[in-house]
């Protein structure tokens, strides 16, 4: 059921241009209507603690707020704020009669370059990433800071925020999160801050803590003719007063939260070298941890929002609990190494791409390694038999090789990774074993399985498709004869998955056996 502004916001003669066609979006706080040309935001009457939209003065107010302050980073989208009038019985925006709301206008916005539409179509760069670093670091640098502005780092204001998330939190703990997930995190933010109170000083002292942008994640940039970071925090300074580190980490959790923690890890050096702020690292996973519990509460609320429908609600869930999974890995103290291994058509790469997104994994894939190593694009099929041509024991060796190279690059720096391979012989699984004991980090095997029914239907399948991989029917019963059952590490560092189970149920199955 929706109010009887927003059914008349659906109209086209409610609009003085008669658009053709609009599109209803909402968030917890906002109504959104996307017409043919413009952008119309329409704030809820809700007040939800951290913000209060419940009378029509405080919405006008934070509507001409939004508008100023992302005009620092958006300036040529942000039109103004306009008046929605009651003339009679009819609803108008930028009409006669009494106003009953306002909207923030804005010029919309091309939703094909939207950095988060791009990232699922894997069409962002590094270039890119490097780019918006650029026009963050030097927004930074410019962004006001003052006594005022500063207080909002001290250890004080840090221990607020950390601990208004975990109370906001407790009506959704075996909802959305785990009673002992939820107990790990706030752990380790209590240690974390004890520990490094000196450090959160100095960057107060450092003038660090700025007016920043407050809620820098994926699907508020856009790459039009010039790169548009929107929808800036107006509704609360203490969320946008912040550490530029916050800021930072924002994005790069949600780059990882896209399964692309290799463009976060390009985005946050090219932040980094551009304002020399190595102290910047040893912040990182504390706030990527605080950035990611922050967007699985927000989902959570979206459970309690009357106008949301029940499969958005869902979907909601899902979302939640998938950031609460994130925060939870930035928690770990050591570096993962996870490999997969399995024969063909058995679902390593989606088990891999999905593990990547709850735990902040850069993949490593065998399938696009091969082919660029070969010198051919990566979607072009070489159906060579078993153990010949690319697929020789040979040219699989270099590719191992280049993988581990790859992986020790990733885990020296403290990240994690998943190599997404076959792993069919017991020597290869061996020497990723020793690399992961190299560089001091933990290491799991994920054996994928499947009944060889459904993966001759799923490689049928796979031809017709554009692919990485050249897997087919005839390679898998020489693989199957060849591979090397796992007995290279003891069960707690072994999950087998059946991959015929849903991708949430094989998840939760890994995440079980490495927390």
């Amino acid at each position: 059921m929706l109010p009887e502004l927003v059914k008349a916001l659906l109209e086209p003669k409610a609009y003085p241009e008669a658009p053709q066609r609009i599109e209803l979006v909402q968030t917890q706080m906002s109504f959104v209507f996307l017409t043919d040309e413009y952008t119309y935001k329409v704030k809820k009457p809700v007040n939800l603690g951290f913000l209060d939209y419940t009378t029509l003065e405080k919405r006008c107010f934070y509507c001409q707020k939004e508008v100023e302050l992302n005009r620092r980073l958006c300036p040529e989208a942000y039109l103004g704020v306009v008046p929605i009038t009651r003339d009679r019985n009819n609803i108008f925006v930028e009409g006669r009669g009494e106003i009953i709301e306002y909207a923030v206008k804005m010029r919309r916005l091309p939703q094909e370059a939207m950095m988060d539409v791009l990232l699922v179509k894997n069409q962002v760069s590094p270039e890119m990433l490097t780019a918006v670093a650029q026009k963050l670091a030097e927004f930074h640098q410019r962004a006001e800071t003052n006594a005022n502005i500063s207080a909002f780092g001290n250890i004080k204001v840090i221990t607020k925020n950390t601990e208004e998330n975990f109370s906001q939190t407790e009506k959704y703990i075996g909802k959305t999160i785990s009673p002992d997930m939820c107990q790990h995190i706030k752990t380790y933010n209590e240690g974390f801050i004890k520990t490094n109170t000196s450090l959160f000083n100095k960057r107060v002292a450092d003038g660090r803590i700025r007016d920043c942008h407050g809620d820098l994640h994926a699907a508020h940039i856009c790459f039009a003719s010039d790169i548009c970071i929107y929808d800036c925090i107006e509704f609360n300074d203490r969320f946008r007063y912040c550490d530029v580190a916050s800021e930072v980490a924002f994005l790069a959790m949600d780059l990882d939260h896209y399964g692309q923690a290799d463009l976060s890890r390009s985005f946050v050096n090219a932040y980094i070298d551009r304002c020399q702020d190595e102290e910047l690292r040893k912040l990182l996973n504390f706030y990527k941890c605080y950035r990611a519990y922050v967007r699985g509460k927000v989902e959570s609320f979206k459970l309690d929002d009357p106008y949301i429908a029940p499969d958005e609600k869902r979907q909601a869930l899902e979302m939640a609990s998938s950031y609460f999974d994130l925060a939870h890995a930035y928690t770990r103290s050591r570096p993962i190494l996870l490999i997969t291994t399995g024969l063909v058509g058995t679902g390593k790469t989606a088990l891999a791409q999905a593990l990547a997104k709850r735990l902040g994994l850069v993949v490593i894939s065998s399938d696009v390694t091969r082919k660029q190593l070969a010198g051919i694009p990566v979607t072009e099929h070489r159906f060579d038999e078993f153990d010949t041509g690319i697929y020789s024991a040979e040219f699989s060796g270099k590719t191992y090789d280049k993988m581990f190279s790859q992986t020790k690059d990733f885990l020296g720096d403290g990240g994690s990774v998943i190599i997404d391979a076959s792993f069919i012989k017991a020597g290869e699984r061996l020497k990723a074993k020793r690399l992961a004991e190299e560089l001091g980090a933990d290491f799991f095997i994920v054996e994928c399985s499947l009944d060889e029914k459904t993966i001759k239907q799923r490689l049928a399948r796979r031809l017709k498709e554009v692919s990485t991989s050249d897997g087919h029917w005839e390679i898998y019963q020489p693989q199957k004869r060849a591979f090397d059952p796992v007995v290279e590490v003891p069960e707690t560092n072994h999950a087998i998955i059946d991959t015929s189970k849903t991708v949430e149920e094989n998840i939760r199955q890994v995440l079980d056996k490495i927390n």
